[in-house]
């Protein structure tokens, strides 16, 4: 209808163009004509378009209202119902502890902080506890001792949706475990804060602290491993320090039996008195010898008596240099190599009762420290026990919903919108 009108008055505006056009205009006479006034401008035609009419409300509207009442508002009433007359209320209880280490346990924790620095350092049992909390053997031993899976499910016909399924697995209830247990752990400073969730504020204290109990449990299972492997390493040095010494006095033993020399040390200082001794007397003599070849002739009986002298003292003094060099004491080697022998036997003796002492200092230390806990579990936050019900949280659960429901309703109303603009 719009159309048609528009169309009806351009055609009235060509119609009135046509009118108003003028004709050919006859040659005038300049001299004697009259002047024609000049024609005036032609009007502008401005089109004007028909007034809108008033909104109403179409189909795709009322589709868009149906919409949101059916993918908002109706699951949101149904999420607001459940949480208001179906859920059950969750108590917490917290708690607070960490795993300490005796300052006195060992002299290398004057090293603590440096090896904290360096990457290294005493968070290894923490890591473990915090590993424990959450596993499967720490749920099955809390739930023989206190029947966690008849609490979690004892609400199920009520609320299905935050409690336990009846009959499920081991692995059912480890997950369950998950979601009613929070874990926080500062590697920073060792401290672990635990939340437990449940159906009575008994309950979950009674759940915490049976958690501290087993914690306890691992903690002393860790201490008394600790020890008993120090023990154990500490008793095999001690028992291979024994063997070595035992070795080493045995080998110093044989050299003094094969050589009949307690000391070569000593022995060659004997020897060489002998060789200093025999040099003096070789000076003498000389100087004898020269002191007759002066005054005497080359037939005196003095004379050769003091060559004589000087040749078997000659002699001695090579046999006995060659005997410390060579041959050593009844046929065995050289005073060198027993020298040699006898300083590697030496060594290794010092060498294996230092290692004995250190052994038995390390077994003495180990007996004491097995007295006393090097590791223990420390609590600066018992089990609290809840006065009112925290969880769940229902305003924040159903705001969540509220807000994923509208995200969603109007994501598929825009894609209807763009199919139907393309179609």
């Amino acid at each position: 209808m719009e159309l048609a009108e528009k169309q009806d008055i351009r055609r009235e505006d060509s119609a009135l163009s046509a009118r108003r056009k003028p004709g050919p205009k006859a040659p005038a006479n300049r001299k004697n004509g009259p002047k024609k006034p000049p024609a005036k401008p032609r009007p502008q035609v401005i089109e004007i378009f028909p007034i809108a009419e008033p909104a109403r409300m179409r189909r795709r509207h009322w589709a868009l209202v149906f919409s949101f009442i059916l993918f908002v508002l109706a699951p949101l009433g149904a999420v607001g119902w459940y949480l208001s007359e179906r859920s059950i209320d969750q108590f917490a209880s917290t708690t607070g502890f960490s795993v300490r280490r005796d300052e006195a346990a060992a002299p290398a924790d004057m090293f603590g902080g440096l090896v904290q620095f360096t990457g290294g350092g005493g968070g290894g049992e923490a890591d473990i506890l915090y590993e424990f909390i959450q596993s499967q053997d720490l749920v099955t031993r809390i739930d023989a001792r206190i029947d966690l899976r008849g609490h979690f499910t004892a609400a199920h016909d009520t609320d299905p949706l935050f409690t336990l399924a009846p009959g499920g697995t081991a692995e059912d209830l480890h997950d369950f475990w998950q979601c009613m247990v929070r874990l926080a752990y500062d590697q920073s400073t060792g401290l672990m804060t635990l939340r437990v969730l449940a159906f009575s504020p008994d309950m979950a204290q009674r759940i915490s602290q049976e958690v501290l109990d087993e914690s306890r449990v691992l903690v002393n299972e860790l201490n008394a491993s600790a020890r008993a492997d120090a023990l154990r390493y500490a008793e095999e040095d001690l028992d291979e320090a024994v063997m070595r010494l035992k070795e080493a006095r045995s080998a110093l033993v044989a050299f003094r039996t094969r050589t009949q020399i307690v000391n070569p040390s000593t022995d060659l200082q004997g020897r060489m008195g002998v060789l200093n001794s025999l040099q003096q007397q070789l000076a003498q003599v000389l100087i004898d010898h020269d002191l007759l070849a002066a005054t005497t002739t080359d037939q005196d009986a003095r004379l050769k008596r003091t060559e004589r002298q000087i040749t078997v003292i000659r002699a001695r003094i090579a046999e006995e240099r060659r005997n410390v060099a060579e041959t050593g004491v009844a046929g065995q080697a050289g005073y060198p190599a027993l020298l040699a022998e006898y300083e590697n036997l030496t060594v290794d003796l010092e060498f294996a009762e230092q290692s004995y002492r250190s052994a038995l200092a390390a077994l003495d230390a180990a007996i004491a420290s097995s007295t006393r806990d090097s590791l223990y579990l420390a609590t600066f936050i018992r089990p609290t026990l809840a006065e009112k019900s925290e969880f769940p949280r229902r305003p924040v659960i159903f705001s969540l919903a509220a807000l994923l429901l509208i995200l969603g309703w109007s994501i598929l109303s825009l894609i209807a919108y763009s199919l139907r603009d393309r179609s």
